[in-house]
């Protein structure tokens, strides 16, 4: 019979006293110790680790983008292509985050949904931050983070700079050689939808090898909201599943307001163009 496997034999190294450890790189300590569970329903550890785990690939969503409209304002195409490209994947595996919560039932929720009381995901600064450099900015969702100043002030800090989409705007401007109302680039407001962009972008999309660059990025967009779009829907249909039409947690409509949000178009212009080709 042989004898089991011995790591050190081939290599790894086994001692940790004075060296950087995969628990000491990653902080696992802190982060696997915040599960703290408010009741002793089985299902409380599903759903507040899929939340907290939401909120890390968030977290690097925002790592994302934020580089990505520095490189797009730096003019510096191909590295951004890349992480809107991450983005729009970090969305897919949110999407199938969803698959994984709906496998909680209604009388499995209900079990612990007192012990969350008036916590909501509406409340997430993270996600309210990703709306707001993608371009869905209103003033009004900031209310809910007034109890924190810090989280007030990071959301204030994003709607004094030019969104995602009012970047890629300039550059498209330039390369069409056209100049937009300044009306369109709106700082604490939803975009709306313009003529004269849709114009522009029509250009791009009539003759593509000679915009390249920006039949790129329009593709990019379009494909991260794609799966932003996905990601939302799937919200919606989990959020049904498992409680119905009831109102939200956090005192929101819960179903019919997240409908609501589907109508949302981050980028319209991209999407209405289409019909005009």
């Amino acid at each position: 019979m042989s004898e089991g496997y011995d790591p050190s034999e081939d290599g790894a190294k086994m001692s940790f006293a004075k060296d950087m450890s995969y628990v000491d790189y990653l902080s696992l300590d802190p982060i696997l110790g915040v599960q703290n569970c408010q009741s002793d329903a089985h299902d409380e550890m599903l759903f507040i680790i899929q939340h907290q785990t939401s909120e890390l690939w968030m977290r690097l969503v925002l790592h994302e983008l934020s580089s990505a409209r520095v490189a797009l304002e730096q003019g510096k195409f191909p590295p951004a292509f890349k992480m809107l490209t991450r983005v729009a994947r970090i969305f897919e595996q949110l999407n199938g985050a969803w698959d994984v919560l709906r496998t909680m039932t209604p009388s499995e929720y209900t079990q612990f949904r007192n012990a969350l009381g008036s916590s909501s995901g509406f409340q997430s600064h993270q996600y309210r931050l990703i709306e707001f450099i993608l371009g869905n900015r209103n003033r009004a969702m900031m209310k809910v983070h007034e109890h924190r100043t810090d989280l007030h002030d990071m959301l204030e800090q994003e709607l004094n700079r030019a969104s995602l989409y009012h970047v890629a705007l300039d550059k498209l401007a330039t390369e069409v050689g056209v100049t937009f109302d300044p009306n369109v680039f709106r700082m604490d407001q939803p975009h709306q939808v313009d003529d004269a962009i849709m114009a522009a972008w029509a250009t791009v999309y009539q003759n593509p090898e000679a915009h390249w660059t920006l039949y790129e990025l329009a593709e990019k967009l379009v494909d991260l909201e794609d799966y932003f779009r996905r990601w939302r829907f799937n919200h919606v249909t989990t959020v049904e599943r498992i409680i119905g039409f009831k109102r939200g947690s956090g005192g929101t409509s819960g179903v019919k307001y997240l409908r609501k949000m589907l109508e949302v178009e981050l980028f319209p212009e991209l999407w209405s163009v289409r019909g005009m080709l």
